[in-house]
């Protein structure tokens, strides 16, 4: 670049910094990509909803108390099944002759399937285990919840214990 003044003529050399103009561009990029996907995700609800709106007479009630909470604790002193506002408790088996303590698989597969009963749309359930517990325990659980009739099983941390 010549700068020119003062009756001479003199030479100066200027170089741009353009690192933080690239910085600059490299988060406007990073944020307009990231608010597109955004976006994005916003008019597919929109559309569905604007678009397929159903008359009154075409739309379905949810069907009944299928979306009712049902949670098994696996715990040490035996399971503990909240469905609902209700609570119960299946306590371990005690030993008896030529058998040793342990869970009341029978007794806990006969409270799922009073609760399949009486709520015959619930599919889903969360099952949590103490922490101190082993794998087998939670594995067992989840073989009860899909015997009692409930194929979507969740695992949750034993915060809700």
């Amino acid at each position: 670049m010549q700068v020119e003044g003062g009756g001479r003529g003199r030479n100066s050399h200027v170089e741009l910094n353009l690192v933080p103009f690239i910085d600059l561009m490299s988060c406007l990029i990073t944020f307009l990509l990231i608010t597109t996907v955004w976006s994005q995700v916003s008019m597919i609800q929109i559309g569905s909803s604007l678009y397929g709106k159903k008359t009154q007479d075409e739309i379905t009630p949810p069907p009944p108390m299928a979306d009712i909470p049902l949670r098994l604790d696996v715990r040490a002193a035996g399971f503990h099944l909240v469905v609902g506002t209700e609570k119960f408790d299946v306590p371990m088996t005690s030993a008896g002759p030529g058998t040793r303590p342990g869970y009341d698989v029978p007794g806990l597969l006969e409270r799922l399937k009073a609760v399949k009963d009486k709520y015959p749309l619930k599919q889903d359930a969360v099952i949590t285990v103490e922490d101190q517990l082993a794998y087998e325990n939670l594995i067992l659980g989840m073989d009860t919840l899909l015997q009692g009739g409930f194929q979507a099983i969740s695992v949750a941390t034993g915060a809700a214990l």
